[in-house]
């Protein structure tokens, strides 16, 4: 039987080099396809290239927001999940923009097992979401 992770691809868009490499190591490892960008303009390449299933992001990239950069990759490829990983999300304002740009917000700092749980819970509810 395929692991539940099998054929899951994840873009990772994250202008952090080190942030990028680590997170790459911790979804690779527990199987998951990784594609990195380290900005908007890769990532509309690795889109190019192959649809992902999640997008894997920070909220703020170079020269934009991640929700702004979550918006216009969806309009490359519609339906893509959003995972929005960072520090400040338990501002009100992030909790607002996850509403309105229907992101998945998941707080930092955090372990490894602790991503890898909710990227999951994504993948669980696109599975649950895809079968009505």
């Amino acid at each position: 039987m395929p692991s539940a992770t099998a054929n899951c691809c994840i873009l990772l868009l994250d202008s952090d080099p080190l942030t990028r490499a680590i997170l790459h190591d911790v979804l690779q490892r527990a199987g998951y396809l990784i594609m990195d960008a380290g900005d908007l303009g890769v990532a509309v390449d690795r889109l190019k290239m192959s649809k992902p299933d999640l997008l894997l992001i920070r909220p703020y990239i170079s020269s934009m927001t991640g929700a702004m950069a979550a918006k216009y990759l969806r309009t490359k490829c519609p339906g893509l999940a959003v995972l929005m990983v960072d520090g400040f999300i338990k501002d009100d304002r992030m909790r607002v923009q996850s509403e309105v740009h229907d992101l998945h917000l998941f707080p930092k700092p955090f372990a490894p097992e602790e991503l890898l749980d909710k990227v999951r819970e994504v993948f669980h509810g696109l599975r649950h979401s895809a079968a009505r």
